[in-house]
């Protein structure tokens, strides 16, 4: 028989594995946010109003954007598939993966790109292929010490050797 405790703990199991699976599977579009169109309303527009720009260099952006454009495409092609009532499991078993794959990659990088800046100071870019991994600094020094420093700091995240280079901006 079912008491009233193992129902309760039943339901509530059930509803956070419902939200749990649903935070999962809905797109990664809507968990980020843009304040850029943001506006405070009902404020006094004779407050001064305090700017802060954050520069940073224009080849990280448009790296950042290349590969965010690249992963882009190659996730809706994914989703495509896992959408077609063509598609095989097999196949849809491939794309969950390759995805599941995917936002680990981007997880790591992003991971990578927060230590380096934290440990190094130093404005980065990192995209990790397989067990290759490139790293561009933006940095006024190019030293053989720096480079190693940096190349240390991130094979301390792997078990297995991995291949690092690493490529400096002005």
């Amino acid at each position: 028989m079912i008491n009233k405790q193992n129902l309760w703990f039943l339901t509530l199991f059930s509803l956070i594995l419902v939200l749990s699976v649903y935070y999962i599977t809905m797109p990664s579009e809507l968990l980020l946010t843009n304040n850029s169109n943001y506006e405070t309303t009902g404020g006094s527009s004779d407050a001064p109003t305090d700017t802060v720009n954050v520069e940073e260099s224009d080849l990280l952006t448009a790296m950042r954007v290349s590969l965010d454009e690249e992963r882009l495409n190659l996730q809706n092609t994914l989703r495509e598939t896992l959408t077609s009532t063509e598609a095989s499991t097999e196949d849809k078993n491939q794309a969950y993966e390759q995805l599941k794959h995917l936002n680990e990659v981007k997880g790591k990088e992003e991971a990578l790109e927060k230590k380096l800046k934290e440990n190094f100071k130093l404005d980065n870019f990192v995209k990790i292929d397989g067990n290759e991994i490139q790293v561009v600094v933006v940095s006024q020094e190019h030293n053989n010490e720096l480079a190693n420093n940096i190349m240390r700091a991130i094979q301390e995240e792997y078990e297995e050797k991995v291949f690092i280079t690493v490529k400096f901006e002005k």
